[in-house]
């Protein structure tokens, strides 16, 4: 079973991207974030055109996120429970027995910022949540734009990005918290990659696709019972030297199930 995740920045801008891809790489599971499509706008017939079902929460200009599968997905959920929140950033269902969560957490802007306390507030709620969903559920991954480098390895220059937002302590421990609930990193069960291969997120700005200027920001996060059977995890670098491309590029875990 393939799952995947990808931050399309825009679906109405890149949805042929994302049918051409799929085409190619036609995985059990694929995660979107910020859609940024209202949901009477989402393209539903073109998805199930290319054998896909879709379930999805969004708004417009901001956010959106949705979860495609080959096989009709059950127990949809689309916000975190017990915290208010307008921002759609959640989508989770059940695929075949696999429980698969697909995130969009917040960006934080900048330590001083309030968005950086509204970060790590819902890293929190998020946190409490997966919990009592990895009680039900041996079979889970959590998968998304998580807007955190975990390591200095995870960043083009490790000097200027520590400390900073996306690489703050308080942000790394969020993402810690996570993996000490009950969850492995699938990206590190294999060998550390170089170049390009290194990341999933370039700047628009600046270059920062030309200068390999990258961040390992978008993650794949699994229990035990997949992990044990995980045989790759990567991502399709290719997609960001595309004509229009969004500046994250898919990121695809494979499981022996």
């Amino acid at each position: 079973m393939q799952i995947a995740t990808w931050n399309v920045n825009s679906l109405n801008v890149r949805l042929e991207h994302v049918l051409a891809w799929l085409d190619k790489n036609p995985v059990d599971a694929l995660a979107l974030q910020e859609t940024k499509l209202v949901d009477d706008k989402f393209p539903i017939d073109a998805i199930r055109d290319a054998g896909y079902e879709c379930v999805f929460t969004g708004q417009k200009t901001y956010n959106g996120v949705a979860l495609l599968s080959k096989t009709p997905a059950r127990d949809v959920v689309t916000a975190l429970p017990d915290f208010e929140d307008d921002h759609k950033r959640v989508i989770a269902a059940t695929v075949d027995d696999v429980r698969v969560i697909g995130v969009y957490c917040p960006n934080g802007q900048d330590l001083d910022s309030p968005k950086f306390e509204y970060k790590l507030a819902w890293f929190d709620a998020l946190r409490a949540w997966i919990a009592d969903e990895l009680a039900r559920h041996d079979k889970l991954v959590l998968t998304g734009d998580f807007n955190i480098a975990p390591r200095p390895e995870d960043t083009y220059d490790a000097e200027k990005w520590e400390g900073r937002i996306l690489c703050s302590p308080p942000e790394r421990a969020a993402l810690e918290r996570l993996l000490e609930a009950g969850l492995a990193d699938c990206w590190r069960l294999f060998d550390e990659r170089e170049g390009r291969h290194r990341f999933t997120w370039w700047d628009y700005r600046n270059g920062g696709w030309a200068r390999n200027a990258g961040l390992r920001i978008d993650h794949v996060l699994a229990t035990p019972a997949l992990v044990e059977h995980c045989r790759d995890c990567k991502a399709h670098v290719g997609e960001r030297g595309r004509k229009r491309p969004s500046d994250h590029v898919p990121v695809v875990a494979d499981f022996a199930i």
